[in-house]
């Protein structure tokens, strides 16, 4: 017979299953929602999943709440302590996917105002792998099944090709003028936001396989950073930021710039770091729409108060504000513009430095 200590503990167990399960449904609801909606165009369904993701977002806290409580009560150990520690990574997720269908209904709104014709039949696709590898990793979670679980991380692939070509053929069809140039950013968002579903469903079957196993598949603190520089141009301070950065050899980091609207690399710039070591020469300038993923960074970095509007909305990341002048503005003699230079670099490498040491000094090891 169980013990009393046994059947509290599943009590327990079962109690936050049925919240994840329902904080699930509620995610899922979602996302076939905003499908719905985008092919009938219901601009009313969008603005339903927009309100309701406030329950998603309760839940998340509540999950957390009884989480605490159970990890204060059972004083769990072994598979029931990694369950709580894993529980609470996985409602992160539900909560993120939550954020993800609020912003394909508020892309969905967009492309109603403009009354664009949209390829619904690929984004249905895409729609129908995200969808059920979410509801299959949840289902491993509940039953703890470790084969669903590899199942769901094999399908991945599929869901990446398709948003590619989505993306292809989007291209084409505002090439053609097929589209007006307006709903080419909305409808790539949405393909990247089902294509970040599978992401998360993902993550969720690996921590099922840590939660049941013990082993984790992408090796605890082995996870990649990716940081962001932004700022108006491209062209000096986020350049420097991120050449900086890449000279740290911290492999545990992922670097990239971006403007607003960038233009070539400030000849200033490529001589001052010519003289730090660093080659700037033939360093390209981009767009923040141009960077893949932005909604992946863990941390980005405005280093202008007109980058901040870049922040994405709503996001997981970390957004600071390292707001500096532009030393490619200033004008005086060459010592002046020199030491212009010379203070944003010193400024941005100490500032790089001490982050990446606090991310890492933060890490699971």
């Amino acid at each position: 017979m169980p013990s009393h200590y046994e059947d509290s503990l599943q009590h327990d167990i079962d109690r936050i299953k049925h919240k994840v399960a329902e904080m699930a449904r509620l995610a899922e609801g979602a996302l076939e929602a905003c499908i719905k909606s985008l092919a009938t165009r219901d601009r009313q369904l969008a603005y339903a999943v927009i309100l309701r993701d406030r329950r998603i977002d309760e839940l998340e806290k509540e999950l957390d709440r009884l989480c605490l409580e159970f990890l204060i009560r059972q004083q769990p150990v072994a598979r029931s302590l990694r369950f709580a520690y894993i529980t609470i990574r996985v409602t992160l997720e539900l909560e993120r996917i939550g954020d993800y269908a609020e912003s394909i209904a508020r892309q969905i709104l967009k492309l109603a105002k403009l009354g664009a014709q949209v390829p619904v039949e690929r984004f249905q696709q895409i729609a129908s792998l995200s969808i059920p590898m979410l509801r299959d990793a949840v289902k491993a979670f509940i039953a703890g099944d470790e084969a669903l679980a590899r199942d769901v991380l094999g399908r991945e692939y599929e869901v990446d090709a398709l948003r590619n070509v989505i993306n292809n053929e989007l291209f084409k069809l505002r090439a053609e003028n097929l589209i007006p140039l307006e709903a080419l950013t909305p409808l790539m968002t949405i393909a990247r936001r089902f294509e970040r579903v599978s992401d998360q469903a993902t993550n969720i079957c690996e921590d099922v396989i840590y939660m049941v196993t013990g082993d984790y598949p992408r090796k605890l603190g082995g996870e990649t950073w990716r940081m962001v520089f932004i700022d108006d141009r491209n062209h000096c301070r986020s350049q420097m930021a991120e050449a900086i950065a890449t000279s740290l050899a911290r492999p545990q980091f992922v670097f990239a710039s971006a403007g607003l609207t960038p233009t070539s690399v400030d000849a200033g710039t490529v001589e001052f770091m010519r003289g730090k070591g660093v080659d700037l020469s033939n360093a390209k300038t981009h767009s923040v729409t141009q960077l893949p993923n932005l909604d992946a960074a863990q941390i980005i970095v405005a280093l202008s108060p007109a980058a901040k509007k870049a922040f994405p909305k709503p996001t997981k990341a970390v957004c600071l504000d390292w707001s500096l002048p532009d030393p490619s503005d200033v004008t005086g003699s060459d010592e002046e513009k020199r030491a212009a230079y010379e203070s944003a670099y010193q400024f941005l490498r100490e500032h790089i430095t001490e982050l990446c040491d606090a991310v890492l000094s933060d890490s699971i090891g």
